[in-house]
This record gives structure tokens, C-alpha cells and sequence, in this order.
């Protein structure tokens, strides 16, 4: 494809050139490796127009100036020095860029991200809009990667070494304010007059260097490099596990271009930029970055979905309270919660003013948004203002016969067309809708806990769901800020499934002696944010092991848990971190000592805790009973791609992301080894490691879960 108009250049009447970045027929403005030769054009008329005092870089699309260079110049790199070349190129332009004789300028609207910061790095100045959509940083940790354009050796010289550090190593994004506190923008402006003031700036000449704070400069001396090199390398080391390589690279390639010049950290950046994109670990977070980019576009149904104005909530817990607030918040949509009494009510509202006035504290939002959108809920004892509800969610507790009742109360109190969606773990959404007058308009959409953090949702329609009704709740998750995935509705769905089996093995380590902290720790190697019990704690007890009786009467034994650990856990009172009694001992609210194993536990089970098996082992016997679990999953089509299981696992358990989801992991490993690893085990454990008979089919004829080809994108 040949691209002849990403880049134009015009010349203002104060003799000020404008580069309008507008990529034709994409939403968003990304850096392809063929805008190369359009770009130096535009840079030797410049040069060559000696009348000129100053250039502004500035986008033509409505919220974006650059969002990041194309992911596919990196996917289509069959080797580490196609992909070092690839970053050269990237750091000749913006050095083309800078070495302008004029001052060149980066007028920022909406996303600068990625190969997009470091354009605007490339410019002598940088000024943005105050707009909420206005984010800068440097996200390619996320992919496995470093910033392969200049970003390394550029940002820490702007803003100082230990805020390039942070923005490096996380991908943090600042938004306008914080970019101007840092010193990464000159000035923040409102977005009528951001051309004209970028010009005006560009008049002023070449800026003087900005003098970094203290703190910085400290930092930026032998002594003070040294400390915070070291001290940063083992932060990051406990954060990732050793399981990110491009995290202690990135650190190697900072400090090198810091203590040895320029020139050496740009070569030493390329280098590492073309190693880590041929490692395993970045092509897993890019078919994820991939997939999640697919899904977000995934209708759910090829049907157009219904009206979507008003929405309605079925009570007013933590769960009610959490889906009112995105839906309002984040959707902008109206709602209305109902509650049998004041306190549920009562609840819901405060939790969402609090969690607005907290983005009120942080400058996220100003007083009159968080009042705007606060005027979006509302609540009721009864079904008043219910009459045009477009969608009712259901929060109510997991009991079968009350969830049948809700359905009823909102078939007689609302619209024909109203859609019931509810809010269950575990109950088939068909048993749900066993009573409906419109059985068509029943759906699940399974949210998970807490509600304005965790991305996933799982939308379950039942056999009778009619196709209109999985459009129109694919798009309200969209908008509640979610990603949904459509799974079929059998005992468990997808994610609570494959995490059975994974929760339950630990319970079983744990009756077999092991300790609380070496199962969890061997985990949180392995790469999962928390190990099994403490996401139990986390979860609740009570609520954790509801679900595994469903599944074991469903799918039997190999979904049964050590039953006597669990009633004994039960009938102690312990719920886990929202009782303060859980397997783990919580600190008295207001103390700062952390968390800690509880010893009374081993009692209570009648063991020991002094198991002594390897990590690695395990880690193992958890993991691949989840992998088995999800290979079924796909075989029974509970799932509708490898695609969505990926992403579930992902985002809904955390699912550790460098190995890019159960089925990008067993396709690393192959299905041979999966299903000799599960042998193994069911030798020496058991009847619940046999493969699946997914996994042997796979093995005899060679197949792979997951579609070679990688999608187009951007970073």
C-alpha cells in the first residue's frame, strides 16, 4: 500500500510551517515505517525555505496526535537485527527532526503514546490541550519492549532519570497537568487556541535548557545513579519476577546511554529493542495487545443492537453499587437502582460519590463532572421509574428462586423490549429464565469483583437469548468500560471453570502439608498477580467455594475439592480479608505490619504445614489442570475462539500475561508436551491430570489452538 498524504506541510502568514500528521482512512494517527521517505521530503523543504521561523507537528484527527508506531512493522521482523534496523530508522528520523536549524514544536491533542512521545521528544518544545483525552507516555513495556526511537536516551534528559524511569518501566501515562509538572510539556493551553499558540511559541527561538529539581540532579550524578539504578533494579525485580526481560533491559540501556553518552545508548537501545522483539515474552503480549484490539471491535452478533438510553440495577451491594457506578460514570448512561431497603440504596450512592470524589482529589475529574455524573444515578424501593428501562441488571443474591422472582417483577414492571441481564457466577441463565414470558430477552452478564477494576465480563446468552439481545449487551459492557467475552451458558462459563480446578488443587497441596506462602509464592513465580489462597482471601471463602459443588455435579470428581479443608475453614467464621479471618491474619485497620500466613490454620486442618515440594512443582500441578480445563472449554465451544479464552484468562484471573493465555502458552509448549506433562501427573496423582481428549487429538494430528497470523494494530 503506498501512503502519499500522512504527512503535509503548509506555511502559516508569520512564516511558521505546519506538519498536519492525518494517516488517510485511520481512526488513529500511527508511525509506519513507509512514512519514512514523505517525512525527510517534508524535513528538506523546510530546510531549504530559509524564511521560515519555526515548525509546528500537529494531528488533524479529533483526539489523537499519535498513538504509537504500527505493531505490525515489528510482527513482520524474522529477525532480531531486522528489528534493531527497524529502531535505527526510527532514531535517524527523529534525529532529523531535531537537528532542524529552526525550532520545531509539538502541538499534542489526545493520545501521544509510544513512537508518538518520541516524536514530540524529538522537537525542541512541547505544549498540549487541558482535554481529558490528552495523555502522553511510553507504553511499549506493555509489549515486551523498550521505546526504540530515542525515548530511552531523550525522556530522562527532559524530565530527570527517575521520572523517565517510572514512565519507562510501567507505561504510565501522564495527563496534561502532570506532562507540564514534570517539565515533558512547556505549556498546557485549551484546545481552541493550541495551533496558534504553539506557533507563537515557535517564534521565540530555541528554548533554554530547563533546569531539573533537585532531587533530579542529585540523582543525575555518579553517586546518586548508582543508588537509584540499584535500588529501582530490585523493585523491579520483585514486581515482575524475572519474568520480563524487558524490564532489566530497559534499566541497562538508560543507564548506559547516561554514563557513556548519547551515541552509545542509542546504539545499546536498538540492540535491545531488536533482541526483545524476537523473545517469546513480547510476541505473547502483542497477541494479546492483538486480540484485546479484536474483541473490543467484536460486536458479539451480526444483529444491530437495540436502544440503549436508560439502564436499571437490581441491588445495591458492593456488586450493584460497582456496575451502577461504570454504567454511569464511564457509559454515561442513566441509572437507576432498586433496592427492598434504604441502606442498599444508601450504599450504592455513596460508594460512587466516593469513588468520584477520590478522581476529584487526583485532578482526574473537576467538582462539576463528578456532580454531572453523579446526577446520573438514582435510586428506588420499588419499580417506579423502571417503566422505559432499556436493560435491568440483576445483583441480587445467587439464589435460584429469587433471581426467577426478579425476572418476573421485570417482565410486569418494564418495557416489552427490556432486557434482563444477571449478574451470576454459577446459575445456568437457562434455569434462570425457566419461568420468563420473553425467555428471549434473558441474558448473563457476569461481572467480576472489584467491579470498576476488573475489565472482563462474561456475557451468557442461553439457548432461547435471541441475537439482538447479545448485541445490545456486548455494546453496554463496551461502554461501561469492559471487555466482554460471549460464552455459552454451562456450569461455571469460562473463567470460573478453568479457576476451579487451579483453586482446588491448592486447597489439596495445602491438606498434603505444604505451606499457605510457599503455595502462593510459587504462583506469583510462575506469574499470577496473587497466589490461589490469597485470591480465595480476597474473593471470600464463602463466596469462592460456592461454586465448586455446582461444578462437581456437573463435570464430577475432578472439580472436588479436599472437603474437609474447606468446612473446616467454614465453620471457623473465616470469609477471608472482608472478615479479617481468612488463612491469612490481617492487620488492625489503622496498623501498617502486613499480612501474615495464619499458623491456627494447619491445626484446624490436621496437618502440618511442612510440605517441602519444589515451586516449580506446585506451580505445576495448579497450572495444568486450568490448561486441561480450558482446553475442554474449547472443545465444547464454551468459548468461541482461543481468541476470547486467552483474553478471559487474561483479564478475569490474571492469567500470567508474557505467556499470553492458556492457549498461546500450550501452542509455546505443544500439545505433545501438555499432554505428556498432564501423564505424568495423573501417574503420580491421579485421575483428574488425564488429558482431555481435546489435547490428544491435538497431539496426534499436529494442531494449534491459536491462528498464526497477527492482526493489524497499533502501539
Amino acid at each position: 500500500m503506498t501512503f502519499t498524504s500522512a504527512f503535509t506541510l503548509s506555511v502559516r502568514p508569520d512564516n511558521v510551517a505546519v506538519v498536519t500528521i492525518d494517516v488517510p482512512d485511520e481512526k488513529m494517527n500511527t508511525l509506519k515505517a513507509e512514512f519514512g521517505a514523505e517525512v525527510r521530503a517534508i524535513l528538506k523543504q523546510i530546510r531549504d525555505n530559509k524564511s521560515l521561523r519555526g515548525v509546528v507537528f500537529i494531528s488533524a484527527k479529533p483526539d489523537n496526535f499519535i498513538a504509537g508506531a504500527d505493531i505490525n512493522m515489528i510482527a513482520r521482523c524474522k529477525t532480531a537485527k531486522e528489528a534493531e534496523d527497524l529502531a535505527h530508522q526510527g532514531q535517524q528520523m527523529m534525529a532529523e527532526i531535531h537537528a532542524l536549524p529552526i525550532p520545531v514544536i509539538a502541538a499534542i491533542h489526545g493520545a501521544c503514546l509510544g513512537g508518538g512521545l518520541e516524536l514530540a521528544l524529538a522537537c525542541h518544545r512541547r505544549i498540549c490541550t487541558d482535554d481529558g483525552k490528552t495523555v502522553l507516555g511510553l507504553p511499549e513495556v506493555q509489549l515486551g519492549l523498550l521505546p526504540g526511537s530515542g525515548g530511552t536516551q531523550r525522556l530522562p534528559r527532559l524530565v530527570g532519570v527517575s521520572t523517565a524511569l517510572e514512565m519507562i518501566l510501567t507505561g504510565k501515562q501522564l495527563r496534561p497537568r502532570q506532562a507540564l509538572k514534570a517539565g515533558l510539556v512547556d505549556d498546557v493551553v485549551p484546545r481552541s487556541i493550541l495551533l496558534d499558540a504553539a506557533a507563537e511559541l515557535a517564534t521565540k527561538g530555541h528554548p533554554v535548557s530547563r533546569r531539573l529539581p533537585v532531587r533530579e540532579r542529585i540523582l543525575a550524578g555518579p553517586l546518586g545513579r548508582t543508588l537509584l539504578f540499584r535500588m529501582v533494579a530490585k523493585k523491579t525485580a520483585q514486581k515482575t519476577q524475572g519474568n520480563y526481560p524487558a524490564a532489566p533491559r530497559i534499566l541497562s540501556v538508560i543507564e548506559t546511554g547516561l554514563t557513556h553518552g548519547r551515541s552509545s545508548g542509542y546504539d545499546a537501545e536498538a540492540r535491545a529493542f531488536g533482541q526483545l522483539a524476537m523473545t517469546p515474552q513480547s510476541q505473547a503480549l502483542r497477541h494479546l495487545f492483538f486480540a484485546s484490539t479484536d474483541v473490543k471491535k467484536d460486536p458479539g452478533s451480526a444483529v444491530e443492537p437495540g436502544p440503549l438510553s436508560t439502564i436499571g440495577v437490581l441491588g445495591g451491594g458492593l456488586m450493584g453499587g460497582g456496575i451502577a457506578f461504570v454504567t454511569a460514570s464511564k457509559g454515561g448512561l442513566p441509572v437507576r437502582i432498586k433496592d427492598i431497603n434504604a441502606k442498599g440504596i444508601n450504599h450504592a450512592l455513596k460508594y460512587s460519590w466516593q469513588e468520584l470524589d477520590k478522581k476529584v482529589r487526583r485532578r482526574y475529574l473537576k467538582p462539576a463532572e463528578r456532580d454531572s455524573q453523579m446526577a446520573k444515578i438514582s435510586g428506588s424501593l420499588d419499580y417506579r421509574g423502571f417503566a422505559h428501562r432499556d436493560l435491568v441488571i440483576e445483583a441480587v443474591f445467587e439464589d435460584l428462586a429469587l433471581k426467577q422472582q426478579m425476572v418476573r417483577e421485570v417482565e410486569e414492571n418494564c418495557a416489552l423490549h427490556t432486557i434482563f441481564a444477571s449478574n451470576t457466577s454459577s446459575i445456568p441463565i437457562g434455569d434462570i429464565a425457566a419461568y420468563a414470558q420473553r425467555p428471549q430477552k434473558v441474558i448473563g452478564l457476569h461481572f467480576f469483583s472489584p467491579v470498576e477494576k476488573m475489565p472482563l465480563v462474561e456475557v451468557i446468552p442461553h439457548a432461547g437469548t435471541d441475537e439482538q439481545t447479545i448485541a445490545t449487551t456486548v455494546k453496554l459492557a463496551k461502554k461501561q468500560g469492559k471487555t466482554p467475552i460471549v460464552v455459552a451458558d454451562k456450569a461455571g462459563f469460562y473463567v470460573n471453570r478453568i479457576l476451579a480446578p487451579y483453586i482446588s488443587e491448592a486447597m489439596r497441596l495445602l491438606s498434603e502439608g505444604e505451606r499457605i506462602e510457599a503455595i502462593d509464592q510459587a504462583l506469583v513465580k510462575f506469574g499470577f498477580p496473587v497466589g490461589p489462597i490469597q485470591l480465595l482471601d480476597e474473593v471470600g471463602i464463602d463466596t469462592g467455594t460456592k461454586i465448586i459443588p455446582v461444578l462437581e455435579a456437573a463435570y464430577g470428581e475432578r472439580f472436588s475439592a479436599p472437603a474437609s479443608v474447606v468446612s473446616a475453614i467454614l465453620n471457623d467464621d473465616r470469609k477471608g480479608r472482608k472478615n479479617a479471618r481468612g488463612f491469612y491474619l490481617y492487620p488492625v485497620k489503622g496498623r501498617k505490619s502486613k499480612k501474615q500466613p495464619d499458623p491456627a490454620i494447619y491445626r484446624l486442618i490436621g496437618t502440618s504445614g511442612n510440605g517441602k515440594l519444589p515451586a516449580e512443582q506446585i506451580a505445576e500441578r495448579c497450572v495444568m489442570l486450568m490448561l486441561n480445563e480450558a482446553a475442554r472449554c474449547f472443545d465444547e465451544q464454551v468459548i468461541r475462539s482461543s481468541r476470547d479464552g486467552d483474553i478471559g484468562a487474561v483479564f478475569g484471573i490474571g492469567f500470567p500475561p508474557f505467556l499470553g493465555g492458556p492457549f498461546h502458552y500450550m501452542d509455546r509448549l505443544g500439545a505433545r508436551d501438555v499432554v505428556v506433562a498432564l501423564q505424568r501427573l495423573e501417574i503420580q496423582y491421579g485421575p483428574r491430570f488425564r488429558p482431555c481428549e481435546a489435547l490428544l487429538r491435538m497431539t496426534e494430528q499436529g494442531e494449534t489452538f491459536c491462528p498464526a497470523k497477527e492482526t493489524d494494530s497499533v502501539s
